[in-house]
């Protein structure tokens, strides 16, 4: 291995165990140097492999320097989201494999949203059960989207949002496009979204995972057969 990309290692094991922490400033190129025993480029280049990996960031002027970078729920998902996207693209990661991970997320997280949704979430859901017969289908595209992030939000598990929104996202880039679905396959998606939302309204948990599981379930054939 290339010594930056051991120096990279090393800093990088810092963050993750904590020595260094979020917003604080890494010694500068000449200490790093000496420190490690390596060239000033070797440790540029550390520098510019942590930097793509979201893990530092450095800053010009007087106050400058490279931080650790403080960490942002959209970032980690982008970042999760080409990386997984490329694996599915060269099927490294298929898509049934995407599908069960999928259901390993989804489901248990509707269980959640029914024990946990404040109103405020309630009200963010219902807004995406709309009329599919007085809807254009951009919008009740949208509302797809939007209701399963909500109902993963509605678990008011950072983390799980996090993981499961990449995955959403690179189904969506592999799944339902005109004209493989119709208008009877939206209505039975708005349907299904109704029942879970039902569910979660209710506080009934086991109700909740059961509509998501039976929903996600008619999805598959979407995704695998493309069969409306």
């Amino acid at each position: 291995m290339s010594r930056y990309l051991d120096l990279a290692a090393t800093i990088r094991e810092q963050i993750l165990s904590g020595d260094l922490e979020p917003g604080q400033r890494l010694p500068s190129e000449p200490e790093l140097s000496e420190l490690h025993g390596v060239s000033r480029s070797t440790v540029r280049e550390a520098l510019r492999v942590l930097s793509s990996q979201n893990l530092v960031a450095t800053t010009r002027g007087v106050t400058g320097g490279t931080f650790v970078a403080l960490p942002e729920r959209g970032a980690i998902s982008d970042f999760l989201e080409t990386n997984l996207g490329m694996l599915a693209t060269h099927e490294a990661v298929d898509v049934e494999a995407l599908l069960e991970v999928r259901d390993l997320l989804e489901v248990p997280a509707a269980g959640l949203a029914a024990l946990r949704a404040d109103p405020e979430a309630l009200q963010q859901l219902r807004a995406t059960i709309v009329d599919p017969s007085a809807t254009d289908l951009a919008t009740i595209q949208d509302c797809n989207h939007r209701f399963h992030a909500l109902v993963v939000r509605a678990a008011e598990n950072p983390l799980l949002d996090v993981v499961a929104t990449p995955v959403f996202g690179v189904l969506v880039s592999k799944g339902v496009r005109e004209p493989v679905v119709d208008a009877r396959y939206w209505k039975k998606v708005l349907d299904d979204h109704a029942l879970i939302l039902t569910a979660i309204e209710s506080r009934d948990a086991a109700a909740a995972e059961a509509a998501m599981r039976a929903h996600l379930d008619r999805l598959r054939l979407t995704y695998t057969d493309r069969v409306v």
